[in-house]
């Protein structure tokens, strides 16, 4: 909990998406959403790897489908980094047609495309800040959480994060 007077730290977000119309949504949102600042977009998987030393995201929004090394591949490389990003994986598809395989890929979250905005951008980061799982958060608009897998029980802070637990 930080006192009064003191600042809100920033927190720098990586945009991972082949998709440059949402790249640029995605990075409005995050512009516009305190206390998050972009870090960087990249476009791929490969890319997200290559320039995450560079950028030093506290969070990555990932989009599953990306041409090479999809983003459930490149999570699981962030994941098995020195303190990691947290990582929310995005996607126009309904959740369950992911839930085998993102299961153990270090992801927090998982939130489909057309629910992101300001609301959930804020409660999955507080989400993950407390350790709360993303489907305990409730968003003031819609009165739902983000998405997570819903045949997936809750994990606890022993699986390194992964997508059913924050």
């Amino acid at each position: 909990m930080r006192g009064r007077g003191e600042p809100v730290r920033s927190v720098r977000v990586l945009i991972v998406d082949d998709q440059a119309p949402f790249r640029a949504a995605a990075a409005a949102v995050v512009e516009q959403t305190e206390p998050f600042v972009l870090a960087g977009a990249v476009e791929s998987g490969e890319e997200s790897l290559a320039r995450l030393p560079d950028l030093v995201p506290d969070l990555v929004l990932m989009d599953i489908n990306l041409p090479g090394m999809d983003g459930i591949e490149a999570s699981t490389l962030i994941a098995a980094r020195p303190e990691p990003p947290t990582i929310v994986l995005l996607s126009t598809r309904p959740p369950e047609e992911y839930a085998d395989r993102i299961e153990g890929c270090g992801a927090r979250a998982y939130l489909e495309k057309s629910e992101f905005g300001p609301e959930r951008l804020a409660a999955i980061w507080a989400a993950a800040s407390i350790g709360r799982r993303a489907s305990d958060v409730d968003s003031p608009d819609s009165g739902k959480g983000p998405t997570v897998p819903a045949n997936r029980p809750p994990t606890g802070p022993s699986d390194g994060g992964s997508v059913g637990g924050i």
